[in-house]
C-alpha cells in the first residue's frame, strides 16, 4: 500500500524512535509529507493485517487437527485388527502345540518362522513391588551401613546401596534381586538375610503389554524388522518432512 508515492513500510521506517536522523533534504520532504494520521492509519492497517493472518492460522489448525485425527483413527483401527488376529492365528497353533507335545508352556513369547521371515507374539512385565518392600530395604541398609569402616568394606556397602536404587518411578530392578540373593551367602547375617528375603517376597510384577513383532528374512539370512507403530513405521515412499531444514520466510511489512 502506498500513501502519497510512500510505502507503508517506509512510513514506518520513518516514524520509528530508534531511526537515525534523516542524512538528506529528499528524506526530510518525504516525512514531512505525511500527517500525523496518516501514519497512525497505515499502522493500524498494518497490524491489522497481522491479526487477520494469525486468525487465518488458527482457523487452519482447527481444520486440520480433525482430518489427521480421523487418519490417526483408522490406522491404529487397521493395527489393533493385525494384532487380533494375529494372535487369533497363533493362539490356535499354540492349542495344536499343547495337544501334539503334551505340554502347555508358559514362557512370556513365542517365535514363528517359515524361511521368508518370522513372527513373535507374547506379553511384557514391568516390575512391582507390595508395601513390604520398604522393610526389607531398611534392614538390609541397617546391616549394610554397619561395615563401612574401611575401604574395602566401604565399596561393597557402595554396590549394595547401588542394587538398592530405585528407579524415576520408585521401584526396584527386579534383576537386582537375584544379584542380593547371592550376597547373602557372602555376608552371612541374619538380619541381612531376613531383608532380601522381604524383599524377594515383595516381588509382583506386572503384565503390560502384549505385543507382536516380525521380520523378513532374505536368502542370506538377514533379518529386516517389519515396523508396526507409529514411531517405527517409515514415511510413504518420496516423502521427506522438511519443515526442520527450511528456512522461515519474513514477512514483508510493505505486503
Amino acid at each position: 500500500m502506498e500513501i502519497n508515492n510512500i510505502t507503508v513500510k517506509e512510513a514506518i521506517i520513518m516514524s520509528t524512535a530508534t531511526i537515525e536522523a534523516p542524512n538528506s533534504i529528499a528524506n526530510a520532504g518525504q516525512l514531512a509529507a505525511f500527517s500525523a494520521k496518516e501514519l497512525k492509519e497505515a499502522l493500524a492497517k498494518l497490524e491489522a493485517k497481522k491479526d487477520e493472518d494469525r486468525e487465518a492460522y488458527k482457523e487452519l489448525v482447527e481444520q486440520t487437527v480433525p482430518k489427521a485425527i480421523f487418519k490417526l483413527c483408522l490406522a491404529s483401527e487397521t493395527l489393533s485388527n493385525a494384532k487380533t488376529e494375529a494372535f487369533q492365528y497363533f493362539e490356535n497353533i499354540l492349542k495344536l502345540k499343547a495337544e501334539v507335545y503334551g505340554i502347555k508352556e508358559k514362557q512370556m513369547s513365542h517365535t514363528f518362522s517359515f524361511e521368508g521371515g518370522e513372527v513373535q507374539i507374547g506379553y511384557r512385565i514391568t516390575d512391582g513391588w507390595d508395601d513390604t518392600v520398604n522393610a526389607g530395604i531398611a534392614k538390609v541398609e541397617k546391616y549394610i551401613s554397619s561395615l563401612a569402616k574401611d575401604t574395602e568394606t566401604a565399596a561393597l556397602v557402595d554396590m549394595v546401596f547401588n542394587l538398592l536404587k530405585k528407579d524415576a518411578k520408585g521401584n526396584l530392578k527386579g534383576s537386582r534381586v537375584l544379584e542380593l540373593q547371592k550376597l547373602t551367602a557372602k555376608f552371612s547375617d541374619e538380619e541381612f538375610t531376613d531383608g532380601v528375603d522381604i524383599i524377594s517376597k515383595s516381588y509382583k510384577p506386572v503384565r503390560s503389554v502384549w505385543f507382536v513383532e516380525a521380520a523378513l528374512i532374505d536368502e542370506n539370512k538377514n533379518k529386516t524388522p517389519i515396523p508396526l507403530s507409529m514411531s517405527a513405521v517409515d514415511f510413504s515412499k518420496g516423502y521427506k518432512f522438511e519443515f526442520y531444514n527450511e528456512s522461515i520466510p519474513q514477512q514483508d511489512a510493505s505486503e
